[in-house]
């Protein structure tokens, strides 16, 4: 049996912050330019407000910095 250590870790990037580093931490997680989070943030932003405000407070209150 292979044993496969996964060193990706979810967290906010204060280097890459605009507002708190959730968006910068999740686009780094993903592996992917922070731009397209930050977008698909505000889109939902604005068609699913009350959701996406209560995951971007809660993923503040929950991911530590790096």
């Amino acid at each position: 049996m292979k044993t496969v250590i996964n060193n990706k870790r979810l967290f906010r990037d204060a280097n890459r912050a605009i507002i708190s580093g959730v968006c910068a931490g999740l686009a780094k997680y993903l592996d992917i330019d922070p731009l397209w989070v930050r977008v698909g943030a505000i889109v939902s932003m604005i068609f699913l407000t009350f959701p996406t405000a209560l995951a971007y407070v809660l993923a503040i209150l929950l991911l530590r910095y790096k």
